[in-house]
């Protein structure tokens, strides 16, 4: 490596990854909420995380008007630390346009 390589190498900045950012169509969202659900269905955690990836790429404020909740508590129960009760997770799903799924194990 050469000392301008290294010079550019040692400048480089790293950003934190957010999936939100590429949750950009309702077909990424449903995938990636059904991805949750089949490689992790007891993570009750980890699905309310995931609702909450898909309402920050919505737009928290939208969602939670159509879910019928406030921002903040929005907010509250879809964080890493969020325990959703089971009609704030179907109200969430219904404001994002995804459904939630069963099947035959």
């Amino acid at each position: 490596m050469t000392k301008s390589t290294m010079k550019k190498a040692v400048g480089t900045q790293t950003v934190p990854y957010d999936v939100a950012n590429f949750l950009r169509t309702p077909e990424d969202m449903a995938a990636y909420l059904d991805a949750w659900l089949e490689e992790a269905p007891e993570d009750a955690a980890g699905i309310a995380r995931a609702l909450g990836d898909i309402a920050r790429a919505k737009g928290m404020t939208q969602v939670a008007k159509d879910a019928g909740l406030s921002r903040e508590s929005l907010y509250r129960a879809l964080s890493a630390d969020g325990n959703p009760s089971f009609a704030t997770v179907l109200k969430v799903a219904k404001a994002l346009g995804v459904r939630l799924h069963a099947a035959a194990t």
